[in-house]
């Protein structure tokens, strides 16, 4: 059986090296690059994220990282969006009173969390959406988190959006999203032991 062939988007930011080991054990062919034909050309684009919502975006634009992600999604090319690199999805961000545009393939806005205890760090469940296929055989577990922002409303996210939701200490945000051939969480996968490998080689399932 043929391994399909990810790019690791290296644009300045992420857990590039574990998300690289993790994606290689569940089963891949792991390039980390920064050139955008490698990237445009593999069978899925991984887009990692750590840090600030503003940084992390300034990284993507100057690797023209959002037109990469747009046409590939355009073209049905899947993309995997982890921690702040599912929140550059979305619309835009604010942190710390600035207001910074993301790659806006999600409608929505990445904002403080109000849970008191901040960051959200550490083990929490899910509510897996409906049908979904990045969470099979994984819907009861625990994944691996550590944000402090995050998106609370999904109004404006088209029906064939699946959602699916986290709840920390009585704040409710969106903890993935999946849709057409993006797929996004605010957990890190690469840190979730054995259910975040099943829900990589969930994903690598559909390349």
């Amino acid at each position: 059986m043929t391994r399909p062939f990810i790019a690791v988007f290296d644009y300045g930011s992420g857990n590039l090296h574990s998300a690289t080991r993790a994606l290689e054990a569940a089963g891949a062919n792991v390039c980390l690059t920064r050139d955008p034909g490698v990237a445009a050309g593999a069978d899925g684009l991984v887009v990692p994220g750590v840090g600030a919502f503003a940084a992390c975006m300034a990284g993507l634009v100057e690797a023209d990282g959002p037109r990469l992600i747009t046409e590939r999604l355009a073209a049905n090319r899947p993309v995997l969006g982890i921690c702040v690199g599912h929140q550059v999805m979305f619309s835009h961000g604010v942190e710390h009173g600035l207001d910074t545009p993301g790659v806006g393939v999600l409608p929505g806005v990445v904002e403080q969390l109000t849970s008191t205890r901040l960051p959200h760090m550490g083990w929490n469940t899910v509510e897996a959406a409906e049908g979904s296929t990045l969470f099979r055989g994984v819907e009861q577990e625990r994944f691996y988190f550590v944000h402090s922002y995050g998106v609370h409303d999904q109004t404006q996210l088209v029906d064939d959006a699946r959602v699916t939701w986290v709840e920390h200490q009585g704040d409710r945000f969106i903890g993935a999203v999946e849709r057409g051939a993006l797929s996004c969480t605010q957990f890190h996968p690469e840190k979730s032991a054995a259910a975040g490998s099943r829900l990589l080689r969930n994903w690598l399932a559909t390349l």
